[in-house]
């Protein structure tokens, strides 16, 4: 492959990513990816395939940092020793949610499907949500010093995060206030780590990490 076709893969990638993410693989058809990227529909074909083949590209590509950022998380937390563990708990937690606020999309893409798009492109989460989620659930389950079901505490975890990006919360006066706000960013995420540490049981007060 040349690195002209290369680029032009990669920007197909991109712009497909963005409108999967904002309106589901269900309302994304080939021919709105390839006016965005100002080619003709066979051209996008040619380098990607099939519109399923370019979604399966997009969600592995997507999945793909995320994956890095979470294993490196729960290594650092299972290798832990002691009290340093609590503390590795939390900067998986703010690794998640940082990873989220700054790549929107990836929440988006997988709400969607959890919101019943894509219903013909099975067999994703078994590949990629499954074993990274039992992966974060086995390394948080020797801090559970309460009688949490780590399965919902973990999957409690993902949806708070995942719909705080897309949707935030409202303020007093009614506006929208996401991650984009360095305030409503830091108050949810003040939340969520009180959430996590008493849910588990754990003493004393979230760390500051």
């Amino acid at each position: 492959m040349s690195s002209r076709e290369s680029g032009q893969r990669e920007m197909i990638l991109e712009v497909a990513t963005r409108l999967f993410a904002a309106l589901g693989y269900d309302g994304t058809s080939t021919r709105q990816i390839a006016e965005a990227v100002g080619l003709n529909v066979a051209t996008v074909s040619y380098h990607v395939g099939s519109k399923r083949e370019l979604y399966l590209a997009v969600m592995e590509r997507a999945f793909r940092g995320f994956a890095d950022e979470m294993e490196d998380a729960t290594r650092e937390l299972t290798a832990a020793p002691g009290e340093a563990k609590v503390v590795a708990l939390h900067r998986l937690l703010d690794r998640y949610i940082d990873f989220c606020a700054e790549h929107p999309e990836f929440p988006a893409l997988w709400m969607h499907r959890w919101l019943a798009d894509a219903t013909d492109v099975a067999g994703l989460e078994p590949v990629y949500v499954q074993p990274l989620a039992q992966s974060v659930i086995d390394s948080i389950a020797p801090l559970n010093v309460g009688d949490a079901d780590m399965d919902f505490t973990v999957i409690s975890m993902i949806w708070c995060i995942h719909s705080f990006v897309q949707s935030g919360v409202y303020d007093k006066s009614g506006e929208r206030q996401g991650p984009e706000n360095p305030r409503a960013l830091a108050r949810f995420r003040a939340h969520m780590h009180t959430m996590i540490h008493r849910t588990l049981g754990l003493p004393g007060e979230p760390p500051r990490v």
